[in-house]
C-alpha cells in the first residue's frame, strides 16, 4: 500500500481509481443486459411477498426501450418530463426510458403540495407529467389536473396506473433513438436556495452514473450484490446513488415502496441483501424494531448514512448491532451528489467526526470566503469542489449558476469545513442557513417568507435545532405583529396548506426581542445556543 501524502494546504484530489467511464446511462443498461441478461435487476419491495414483481436486466432493457419509444412518440430530445410518484418500479423504468430517449426526468417529492408542484412544472417547462393517484393522503392526480392550466408547457398528464397502455402507444415507433452524449443532461432535481426559490440542478449522464459507481465501490458493495434501496427516488440518494449505482455494478436492486423498518428487515433476510443507504432515523428504527433480533443479517457487507453526522456512540451501535462496516457520505444535489465519503476501514472516530476523503477524481479545497484562496491545513473556510461530478448549472438561472460555479469551475457548496493533513474533511457549519432533517434539506428563507405574509407575524427566524432522531428539527421563533398573539396552531395549519410536512416547524417559540448584529440582522446562532442552554420554552 502506497504511503499517504501529507498535505500542507487545504487542497486535495481524490484517488484515480476506479476510472471515470465516458458512457451514457443507456450504454450502461445495454452493457448490463448483454453481460448478465438473466440476473434479476429490479424487485418491487412491497409487503406482499407473493405480489412482488421483478425484472431481469434483459427484461428491464426491453421495457426501458419500449418506454423510450413511447416518449419519442410524444416528445423530442432535451424535453423535460416530470415524475411525481413514490418508489415504484415504473419510476425506475421511466428514468431509464428518458435516458435512452435523450430526455430529462424532473423529479418531484410526492409530499409536495399544489403550489410547490406548479412551480417545479412551470420553471422546468415540463411537457409531460407522470403521476400516481395518491400517496399517504396526498391526492396527487387530482392536484395535477387542477394545476395543469397554470403550467403553459404541460401538454399531457400520464397516469402510472395506465403504464401498459403508455408502453403500447410507442410500439409502432420505427425511428432511431437520438444520439446521446455522456455530457447531456438527464435529470433535473430541485433544491431550494437561500432566496427561497427552488433551483433546478441540471445533472448529466457522466456525473450521475460515475458518482454512483464510486459510491457503492467505496461502500464495499461489490458487483452482483443485492442492494436495498430505501431512499426516495425523487432524491439523488435513491435515483442516482441507488438506481445507477446498482446498474453500474450490475446489482440486484430491491426498491422499497415506502420505508417501514419491519419490511426492510424482511427484505434483507429474504433476498440475503448486502447493503443499503439510509439516514440515521431509518437505521435506528430498524434496530429498535421487534423483529430485529430474529432477522438474519449475516449477508450485510455495508451500511451507509448521509445527510447528517452520526454521533460516535451511534456508529458503534450500528456496527455492533448490524454486524457490518458503517460509512458516511457527504454531498449535495449539485455534486451528483457525492463529494466525499468515509471508508469501511476508517476508525470509529473518523466515521463519527469527519465526512471522509474526497471521492475518486473529485478535487476539493477549503477556501477563504473573501479571497477564494486555499487556507492552511486545519483552518475553517468554505468547501469548494470541481470535477466530472459538478452539475451543468441551474436550469435557466444563469445568475444563480454563476454565483455557485465560479469562472474556474469550482462549485461553492456554502458549507464551512476544515481539512486535515490526510485530506479528511470535517463540516464546521454552513454559510447558508440550510436545515438537514432526516436527510432532507430545508431552507429557512422559504418558510420565513410565507410566515411573514401572515398577519399575526411581525418578525420570524426559522432555525435548525439539534435532534437525536432527525439530526435537526425545524424551530420557528416568532415575534407577534402589533395587536396580535402568536397562535402556533394557526401558523402550523397555514404552512401545512402550502408546504410538504417535513418542512413545517414542529417547535414554536414566542419572541419579544431578537438578538441582533450591529447591522440589525437576527443572530440565528444565538437563538440556537440559547435553546441548547434551555433558555427557550415551547408554546
Amino acid at each position: 500500500m502506497l504511503a499517504r501524502m501529507v498535505l500542507t494546504t487545504s487542497h486535495a484530489i481524490g484517488q484515480s481509481e476506479p476510472p471515470v467511464r465516458d458512457l451514457t446511462i443507456g450504454d450502461l443498461l445495454r452493457q448490463a443486459a448483454s453481460e448478465t441478461p438473466d440476473r434479476v435487476a429490479l424487485i418491487e419491495g412491497i409487503p406482499d411477498v407473493g405480489a412482488r414483481r421483478q425484472w431481469t436486466f434483459a427484461e428491464m432493457l426491453t421495457e426501458a426501450e419500449r418506454c423510450a419509444r413511447a416518449l419519442l412518440v410524444r416528445y423530442e430530445k432535451g424535453d423535460r418530463v416530470a415524475c411525481w410518484a413514490h418508489n415504484i418500479p415504473e419510476w425506475v423504468l421511466l428514468e431509464y426510458g428518458c435516458a435512452l430517449a435523450g430526455l430529462v426526468i424532473v423529479t418531484i417529492n410526492p409530499a409536495y403540495q399544489a403550489e410547490e408542484v406548479e412551480y417545479v412544472l412551470t420553471q422546468s417547462k415540463s411537457v409531460g407529467l407522470f403521476v400516481v393517484p395518491d400517496f399517504r393522503g396526498n391526492p396527487m392526480l387530482s392536484v395535477a389536473e387542477e394545476i395543469q392550466p397554470g403550467c403553459p408547457e404541460l401538454r399531457e398528464i400520464v397516469r402510472f396506473g395506465e403504464w401498459d397502455d403508455f408502453l403500447a402507444s410507442g410500439d409502432a415507433y420505427v425511428g432511431e433513438f437520438p444520439a446521446v452524449d455522456p455530457s447531456d443532461p438527464v435529470m433535473l432535481q430541485y433544491t431550494s436556495g437561500t432566496t427561497g426559490f427552488p433551483k433546478g440542478a441540471f445533472l448529466h449522464h457522466r456525473g450521475l452514473h460515475n458518482n454512483a459507481h464510486h459510491f457503492l465501490d467505496r461502500m464495499g458493495v461489490t458487483d452482483g450484490a443485492v442492494y436495498i434501496n430505501t431512499m426516495p427516488l425523487f432524491h439523488t440518494g435513491g435515483s442516482a446513488m441507488g438506481v445507477l449505482g446498482c446498474l453500474a455494478h450490475k446489482n440486484t436492486m430491491v426498491v422499497v415502496e415506502a420505508f417501514e423498518p419491519g419490511l426492510v428487515l424482511e427484505l434483507f433476510e429474504t433476498y440475503q441483501a448486502n447493503g443499503m443507504v439510509g439516514v440515521p432515523t431509518m437505521l435506528i428504527a430498524m434496530i429498535e424494531h421487534p423483529a430485529f433480533a430474529s432477522t438474519d443479517l449475516s449477508s450485510v457487507r455495508g451500511i451507509c448514512s448521509g445527510g447528517s453526522l452520526v454521533p460516535e456512540q451511534l456508529v458503534r451501535t450500528f456496527e455492533r448491532e448490524i454486524g457490518a462496516p458503517f460509512t458516511i457520505i457527504y454531498g449535495q444535489t449539485e455534486c451528483s451528489p457525492g463529494a466525499s465519503m468515509t471508508r469501511p476501514t476508517d476508525s470509529i472516530e473518523d466515521k463519527a467526526g469527519t465526512i471522509g476523503e474526497l471521492m475518486p477524481h473529485v478535487e476539493g479545497r477549503i477556501v477563504d470566503p473573501e479571497t477564494n484562496e486555499p487556507v492552511p491545513i486545519g483552518e475553517v473556510g468554505e468547501f469548494v469542489t470541481r470535477g466530472y461530478h459538478v452539475m451543468r448549472g441551474y436550469f435557466e438561472m444563469p445568475e444563480q449558476t454563476a454565483q455557485t460555479i465560479d469562472a474556474d469551475g469550482w462549485l461553492h457548496t456554502g458549507d464551512l469545513a476544515a481539512m486535515d493533513e490526510r485530506g479528511y474533511l470535517t463540516i464546521e457549519g454552513r454559510l447558508k442557513d440550510m436545515i438537514i432533517r432526516g436527510g432532507e434539506n430545508i431552507y429557512p428563507k422559504e418558510l420565513e417568507e410565507l410566515l411573514f405574509a401572515h398577519e399575526i407575524v411581525g418578525e420570524v427566524a426559522v432555525v435548525g435545532l439539534p435532534d437525536e432522531k432527525w439530526g435537526e428539527t425545524v424551530g420557528a421563533f416568532v415575534r407577534a405583529a402589533p395587536d396580535h398573539d402568536v397562535d402556533k396552531n394557526e401558523l402550523f395549519a397555514y404552512l401545512r396548506e402550502r408546504l410538504a410536512p417535513h418542512k413545517t416547524p414542529k417547535q414554536w417559540f414566542e419572541v419579544k426581542e431578537f438578538p441582533l448584529t450591529g447591522s440589525g440582522k437576527i443572530q440565528k446562532f444565538k437563538l440556537r445556543e440559547q435553546w441548547i442552554n434551555g433558555e427557550w420554552h415551547e408554546l
